[in-house]
């Protein structure tokens, strides 16, 4: 009697081991993602339902497995855009760049989708998202306008081109800042041949500048002060003629001459020294 019950003690505690040992074994194991069981088709379709519940990154990890198990189907296609779009609509600088990643995939890997004329202005507007205040780098700005003029040559007359244009007015707005702040920065600096030729640059390239009338202003002075007298008074004739309600109209003149003055006094100073 005493062996039996030792016996069943025994085996209870065997057992209680191996269920110990399965346990342990069960959890530290490696854990089948339930996502890699899905097809394609099966994927796509969750991955769209979580996109039309703006859950962006659930829906990606679906739709980047619906593109890797069919990648030159149509619905890999379909999923790879998606990812794209999932990136753009999550926002952010890091998922602009992904997003701007991703189309460019798209449109290496499928050149002749008839959604690549979208695509391409997601890519120019993944771009535009990224672009930095006026007195900051604006590599990102100038990418943005050279994806979208090729989204106007390559897809003229659509509505993608026309959106982009809208888009386009706001970054050369933001890059005809830019040139205005170093102008300005030039200008303070008394750097006036500098000034000069970044404000030429500036009327010349972006002759819809909302601030025009203030660019030619300090052309105005810059030039006199660069002794570019010539460069002034066209500027001048300019910021007269298509501007003449201009505030900065109101002294211009006095300091393009006070400029002529000083240019004339060093030219003096400078004959009599070489002449000594």
């Amino acid at each position: 009697m005493l062996m039996q019950t030792f016996r069943q003690k025994e085996l209870l505690l065997l057992s209680i081991v191996l269920l110990v040992v399965a346990l342990v074994a069960g959890c530290g194991g490696p854990k089948q993602d339930p996502i890699l069981q899905l097809s394609a088709e099966e994927s796509l379709e969750i991955g769209k339902e979580l996109m039309e519940k703006k859950k962006y990154s659930q829906a990606r990890e679906y739709l980047s497995h619906a593109f890797e198990v069919a990648p030159n189907s149509a619905v890999g296609r379909e999923a790879l855009l998606l990812v794209a779009d999932a990136h753009y609509l999550d926002g952010g600088s890091d998922n602009f760049i992904r997003a701007e990643a991703k189309y460019r995939d798209f449109l290496n890997r499928f050149p002749t989708s008839e959604r690549a004329g979208y695509v391409q202005l997601q890519l120019a507007n993944s771009l535009s998202k990224r672009m930095l205040r006026p007195d900051r780098d604006q590599t990102a700005t100038r990418q943005a306008l050279e994806a979208y003029d090729e989204l106007l040559l390559i897809y003229p007359g659509t509505q993608y081109a026309e959106e982009g244009r809208l888009e386009m007015a706001a970054l050369r707005e933001n890059l005809a800042d830019h040139e205005m702040i170093i102008g300005r920065y030039n200008f303070r600096r008394r750097l006036y041949t500098a000034a000069t030729s970044r404000l030429s640059y500036l009327v010349e390239e972006f002759p819809e500048y909302s601030k025009m009338d203030r660019a030619l202003y300090y052309l105005v002075v810059a030039s006199y002060y660069a002794n570019q007298p010539e460069e002034g008074k066209a500027a001048l004739e300019r910021l007269e003629t298509e501007y003449p309600d201009s505030p900065y109209l109101k002294d211009v003149n006095k300091r393009a001459e006070k400029a002529q003055r000083k240019v004339d006094q060093l030219k003096k100073k400078m004959e009599k020294r070489a002449a000594k």
